[in-house]
């Protein structure tokens, strides 16, 4: 000990405050990493929970002849964690419950997960993958941001994109499970990943293409790989999508598209439809009469339209100057 202060005092570095008392730890190596979480095992927790936490979920009736075939696997997949099941088929509902051997207290919140991820159509070999640690799930509801019917199915067609194409490129970028079904968004994967993900469908539900989301997340992931950057501000490098308000043409005249004089009087009152056929007459004719004079004017119209169209297709034959 007294060498090791020997050498620090000769040692021609400044030493911090900080510094001053600490000690190399022979133990501590640099292959050790301190952010790993240790698996959750029996002996953590030997004794049994002294209450029952149970949980239930619904589920359509179309899933009911699904989930009669897997629930013999679902109930071993629960048995292995400590975690007891129930299918009721006549109230249509999944229960899950804590027994005498569950040891880990997060475990009953995961298996709640699994049965809504199971009510919600994921396939049952990719919902079982949320009782595994890191791996989590979020159902986004978007039945209620968009209330015109056919706008919501064209923006949720929007999600999954040509052939699923859109779909399977956010899958890649953010490595989440995707499932679109009804009016909910099941996700499975990482935290951050579904961070994601839930900014997109929501923002996809508001009018803005996942595209452009897609091609951030591409550019994030290129500069993560640059160890320079990794402390640096990103925004220099992100796409600024700014939205654009086009000018449509209309088909309107130059006289409609004038400003109209701003009067106080409102615009006098319209005649009536008697009003007019009294000052013409036809009101005091007979039901036969109308019909033969309403056949006439029909005549003297498609007469005119026929000359119209004639003289329109004699123009290619009159020979020029």
């Amino acid at each position: 000990m007294a060498e090791g202060s020997q050498a620090a005092a000769g040692s021609s570095e400044p030493q911090s405050k900080k510094r001053k008392y600490r000690k190399d730890k022979p133990w501590d190596t640099d292959d050790i990493d301190h952010w790993k979480i240790e698996q959750f095992r029996p002996e953590d927790n030997p004794g049994p929970f002294t209450e029952e936490s149970s949980f239930a979920t619904l589920f359509p009736k179309y899933r009911e002849a699904y989930l009669k075939e897997v629930w013999p696997h679902v109930t071993v997949a629960l048995e292995k964690v400590g975690i007891a099941c129930v299918l009721d088929l006549v109230e249509g509902s999944m229960t899950v419950k804590t027994t005498r051997k569950t040891y880990d207290p997060y475990i009953i919140l995961k298996s709640r997960d699994l049965i809504k991820l199971l009510a919600r159509s994921v396939p049952f070999p990719q919902a079982v993958k949320v009782l595994e640690d890191g791996v989590a799930c979020d159902i986004i509801k978007i039945g209620t941001i968009v209330r015109n019917k056919e706008r919501f199915v064209k923006r949720r067609q929007r999600l999954i994109g040509p052939n699923g194409s859109t779909l399977k490129a956010l899958e890649l970028l953010t490595t989440c499970y995707i499932m679109i079904q009804g009016n909910t968004v099941s996700t499975m994967g990482p935290y951050k990943g579904l961070k994601e993900i839930r900014r997109i469908v929501i923002d996809c539900m508001k009018n803005i293409h996942p595209i452009y989301h897609i091609k951030e997340l591409m550019i994030k992931r290129e500069l993560a790989k640059d160890p320079n950057l990794k402390s640096e501000s990103w925004d220099r490098f992100l796409p600024q999508f700014k939205k654009k308000n086009v000018q449509r043409k209309t088909s309107k005249t130059g006289d409609e598209k004038k400003k109209k004089e701003y009067t106080p009087f409102p615009p006098p009152q319209q005649p009536r439809k008697i009003d007019l056929q009294l000052e013409s007459g036809e009101y005091f004719l007979k039901p036969r009469e109308k019909v033969a004079k309403a056949m006439q004017l029909k005549k003297e119209k498609q007469l005119e339209t026929t000359l119209k169209r004639k003289a329109e297709r004699e123009k290619d034959f009159v020979p020029p100057d």
